[in-house]
This record gives C-alpha cells, structure tokens and sequence, in this order.
C-alpha cells in the first residue's frame, strides 16, 4: 500500500504539475487539500480538477473565519507592515495552512505533505518551519523547489501531460490572494524600472477612473478590532470583503514594492490590498487617541518585530507568543469610531471618537475653557533644560574642535575694525 501525501492545493499551476510528479516520482498516494483564506477561485472546481489529475481524494477548507480572528486581527492590532509597505497577506495565511496540512495529515494517516513552493521564495520556510514545529515526524516535500524547471519549462510539462493552467506565455502572472490581500509577481513584473501593467490590477480601478466624489465611511472598533461599518454590525470576514470592495472601488490599495526576501534576494513585489490599508489606518488613527506617547513609541517598535515574525515564518515561536500577549493588553482601550475619507487612490482619517480617548479639549483648546495652567510652563522649561544648559557651559562651549561649532554661535556679533584710512 502506497504512502500517502497531503498536498496543498491551490489549482494552479504548479500544484496542478506536482500532482502527477509526485506520483511519478515517490510513488505516492496524493491527497489535495484546498484552503479558502478569501481566495477568489471556484473551490469545488478545484477540487473537482484534482480528483481528474490523479488525486485519491480532494479536500476543501473553508477557514475565513479562523484566519480573520487568529491571523488578520492580531496582525491589524499590532499594526504589522513588512518594511513599512507589505501588510503581510500572504505570510499570514501561510501558518494557518501549516497547522491544517498537519491537521489533516494525521486525520488521513499520511506520512509526508507537500506544497507548491519554489525554492527562491518565502513561502517554502512558512510551510517547512510550520510543519515541522507543529509535527517534526512528517516529512515536507516541496515539488517545484525539487524538479529544476523553470516556468516555461513547467507549462511545457502541463501541456503535455494535459494538465489544464491558469498560466500562459502570454499573462505569465504568478498570482496569490485571500481576504487580507493579492499578489502578483513574475513576467514583466521583474523589471523594477517598468510600471505594473493595467492587467496586474484587479481589485482596483485606476485612480482617474476613481469616483468623483468622495466617499466618507465610518469604522467602529473595539479593543482594537473592527466590529462596525457605518454603524452596522459585521462579522470580520464579511467586514473585510465589503472594505476591499469599497476602497478598491477608489483605486486604494495598491502597492510596488522592492522587497528584501527571507532567502536573501531583492524582489519586486506588487501588491493589492484595499482593506488593510484602511483599516490599518484607521486603527492607527484611534491607537493615537487612547494611548499615551511611551505606548505608542514602544508599540512602533514591536510592530516591526513582529512584521519579521510573520514574513520570516516563526508565527509558532515563543517569541510571538509572548509579543502577542503584550499587544493583546495594548488594546484594552482602543476602542471607538474613525471616519475615513475615500477620494481618487487615497484614505484620509478625517475624524476620531473614543470613550477612552486621551484627548482632553479643556486642555488642547486656546478658547474660553482652556483650564491648561500655562504658568506652571516656565518651571517646567527651566527643569527640562537644566541638563543641556549645565552640559553646554561646562563642556560643549569651551571645546574648540565641537563639531556644531558651538564657540562660534556663542559669540557676539561685533562691529569691524577701522583701517588706518577710516574704512573697514
């Protein structure tokens, strides 16, 4: 009796290939498990497909609801942006599908699972450090990193063994979407001097081809997840698609971006993610209100952390453990609703309320009611300067190779010399 395998099965072309190449190659009873993060395809189709490339059996996930509350919500608390562009779509379905080709591995009684990535992306450490964290007696074969085609050599291989491809010569795209966001790479796209063809755009229309009038939209929050949309109650999924819909609609969301891959490399990376732009945003915008200044600094500092986390694949460390549980207690009072402005490719925060917020209008107001005690300003001044003014006259004015050039500055201005003749 055969070994069985659990692929991760997307319907592309890759996937699509290695069902085969498995079987050729290992002898291996295939197993396809097909995962819908949001992914805009036809499920049963897929696994339909599967079943007619020589799969044993065909599985399909719906899991929008667990990437949306174990995955993207956490993420949009921490504000998590890889390089301070990419909000990490991709990265994060990655470990959710780990722990559900385990899943199912051990459900199926499979030895191995296998995926579609090559060996010059991220994706290959998600799903291998994934995997063997979660279950270090399966084994992980990645096909396309093992077979050395390159992509036209791999539609060659599809065409001749009829394998059916969303992939051509022509539109040579290697696409990858859920809720949280799309990718597109490959073709073109590798030229980083070259602006993304229209066709790489699908979530969102072309600036100029944007509404002429803006459209204003309200975001209720609570402890730092957003559970309203103009005043209506949403499930998260249903929230995020309707978000994509509506920023996507005004040309929002859409990124280029040279990327510095796990593996080393440079890569140009385009993105479309209108959803997490905005609500990124938005959640930036009521953090500034009802967090204090030392919170939010130190918070930049963990969102970068965990970015790396995420696009380096340790979702299932320590590390992001203990970093998530810092984050969870960050939000107890980010609760509260942003109004954001949506107009020609751009989301502006053009309002804030919160029943926590730490803005205080007697104090921020020049008004009448202003109660802010401006006297008590000189003290504090004298106080807050004492250590550069006793540093600056013991040390920095009496140093005569100080670069600032503080000697000079604290000389006085002083009138020229008369020469002999009466003239300066």
């Amino acid at each position: 009796m055969a070994e069985k395998v659990i692929l991760a099965y997307s319907g592309g072309l890759d996937t699509s290939v290695a069902i085969r190449w498995i079987k050729e190659k290992y002898g291996m009873d295939v197993i396809t498990l097909t995962i819908d993060v949001g992914n805009s395809k036809d499920f049963e189709a897929a696994r339909v497909k599967a079943l007619k490339l020589g799969a044993i059996k065909a599985i399909v996930i719906d899991a929008k609801d667990m990437f949306v509350k174990y995955f993207i919500w956490p993420a949009l608390q921490a504000n998590a942006l890889y390089e301070g562009q990419y909000p990490l779509a991709t990265a994060l379905s990655r470990p959710l599908m780990a722990k559900l080709l385990v899943d199912t591995a051990l459900a199926e009684g499979a030895t191995t699972v296998a995926h579609g990535c090559t060996g010059k992306g991220n994706d290959q450490v998600r799903f291998d450090v994934g995997v063997h964290a979660l279950a270090p007696q399966l084994k992980v074969i990645a096909p396309a990193r093992e077979w050395g085609m390159t992509r036209e050599e791999t539609i060659a291989y599809a065409t001749k063994h009829h394998i059916p491809v969303p992939i051509t010569k022509k539109s040579p795209y290697s696409i990858d979407d859920c809720l949280w966001g799309k990718s597109a790479e490959c073709g073109i796209l590798e030229d980083p001097w070259v602006e993304p063809p229209d066709d790489v755009w699908t979530w969102t229309k072309n600036a100029d081809q944007a509404p002429d009038k803006p459209t204003y939209i309200e975001i209720g929050f609570e402890k730092g997840i957003p559970v309203t949309l103009n005043g209506k109650e949403m499930d998260g999924v249903s929230l995020i698609q309707k978000m994509n819909e509506l920023a996507g609609l005004h040309g929002i969301g859409r990124i280029d971006h040279i990327e510095n891959r796990l593996v080393g490399i440079k890569s140009r990376e385009t993105y479309e993610a209108p959803a997490a732009v905005v609500l990124l945003q938005a959640h930036k915008a009521l953090e500034a209100m009802t967090l204090a200044k030392d919170q939010l600094r130190f918070k930049e500092k963990t969102a970068i952390e965990i970015a790396d986390i995420i696009y380096n694949g340790l979702w299932f460390s320590a590390l992001n453990r203990d970093l998530s549980a810092y984050i969870q207690s960050s939000q107890r009072f980010v609760t509260g609703t942003v109004r954001v402005k949506l107009f020609k490719g751009s989301s502006m925060v053009v309002g804030r309320e919160s029943p926590k917020s730490l803005y205080n209008l007697s104090l921020a107001t020049y008004d009448k009611g202003d109660k802010f005690d401006a006297s008590a300003a000189v003290g504090f001044i004298h106080l807050w300067g004492l250590p550069v003014a006793t540093q600056a006259q013991i040390q920095l004015l009496g140093d005569k190779e100080d670069p600032m050039r503080l000697i000079d500055a604290a000389k006085p201005v002083t009138k020229g010399k008369k020469t002999k003749n009466g003239k300066k």
